[in-house]
């Protein structure tokens, strides 16, 4: 079988390092708000060129503690609107919605899976105060259109960037293209953790100290609480772990993009689609790799007797979910289309030249 993600066979070559760092962070019995930390967010807003890198709990705490943030500076009121892609994880949409801010979906553009630039100023109304810019399976998601949009309008730009640690657009990373960013490190991403974890980064100095504090009980000195705030604070070891990983991302990046590379040269299937590779300036970190069909369903029941193991990223569109029963009236199409076309391939750093070409092959037999 060729499994869709082996996370033993990417975090093995680590293993002794990674049994070093856990003897030396039980020694320390510094195991919160440590010097791991602090070596691993000056790394990574040295990695993503920024002012500011704080390390939190995970992805979904990350971008709900920029919205929370943005509201106790009074940048963003109970009731404003925020523009995200209707094809998207639920969790984009509930860092908007647990801050009493209302998520207006947009529908994705076909081709890239990220927001329709097209559709994004007719959804613009006066409550409209951001914009959430997912850069999806790790394909970049700004644009320049995009940003000159938010100009227009006064509209904060929000990454969700997940999904795309070590994109690139314009030569400027993930994290450093919006006001703010969120990231995950959840243990199947490009740098993922032994657990979770996630990271904002932004180069807006006010904004990043209120970061600080509410991801730390609203407290910046112990004891002392400014905020009403949470806890969501990075550990040590999760902080260890990703200092170690994060000198060899750009390495696994590379391979990501080269099988990306191969799979979209080489399928060749009247009716399985594959995703365009960059043209302009962008950089895809390629953290999925999804094709289209629609015989979707019949091509994964194919693959997994190839012993080929596939997934679906996402089957049901969050306005058709329970949790947003409001919302289950909406039509939308274009998500609603993909969602039963999708399928997304194996894709990883320690995916072998011999099984890419394998799935290619099985691929190109599909009938």
């Amino acid at each position: 079988m060729i499994p869709f993600l082996d996370l033993q066979s990417i975090n093995s070559p680590y293993e002794d390092l990674f049994k070093a760092e856990v003897a030396e962070l039980f020694r320390s019995g510094r195991y919160l708000q440590g010097e791991k930390l602090r070596q691993f967010e000056n790394a990574l807003k040295n990695f993503c060129e920024v002012r500011h890198a704080i390390g939190v709990s995970n992805g979904l705490d990350a971008l709900r503690l920029i919205f929370h943030a943005y509201k106790l500076l009074g940048m963003l009121r109970d009731g404003d609107e925020v523009l995200v892609p209707a094809n998207t994880f639920i969790a984009s949409v509930l860092a908007i919605s647990q801050n009493n801010l209302v998520p207006v979906l947009v529908e994705p553009d076909e081709q890239s899976f990220n927001l329709d630039e097209q559709l994004v100023e007719q959804q613009i109304t006066s409550r409209t105060k951001a914009i959430l810019v997912v850069h999806l399976y790790g394909r970049i998601g700004w644009s320049d259109k995009l940003q000159a949009i938010a100009d227009k309008y006064n509209l904060l730009m929000i990454e969700d960037a997940a999904q795309a640690f070590g994109a690139s657009m314009n030569m400027k990373r993930a994290g450093a293209l919006g006001d703010a960013a969120g990231f995950s490190f959840y243990p199947g991403k490009n740098l993922g953790a032994l657990g979770d974890a996630g990271a904002i980064t932004t180069n807006d100095d006010e904004l990043a100290a209120v970061l600080r504090s509410v991801s730390n009980y609203g407290s910046n000195i112990k004891y002392h609480h400014h905020y009403q705030g949470y806890n969501c604070r990075m550990d040590e070891l999760q902080a260890s772990i990703l200092l170690l990983k994060l000198k060899h991302i750009e390495y696994e990046n590379c391979i990501r993009r080269k099988h990306a590379q191969f799979f979209t040269e080489n399928i060749q299937h009247s009716e399985v689609h594959t995703p365009e590779l960059p043209e302009n300036e962008a950089e895809h970190v390629w953290h999925l790799y999804v094709v289209r069909s629609a015989k979707r369903n019949e091509l994964m029941e194919y693959l997994n007797k190839k012993q080929i193991q596939t997934l679906i990223h996402y089957p049901v569109p969050i306005h058709l979910q329970p949790a947003y029963t409001n919302w289950n009236h909406q039509s939308l199409p274009v998500t609603e289309k993909l969602s039963k076309e999708v399928l997304s391939l194996p894709m990883s750093p320690v995916l072998s030249g011999e099984d890419a070409n394998a799935i290619v092959r099985a691929i190109n037999q599909f009938s």
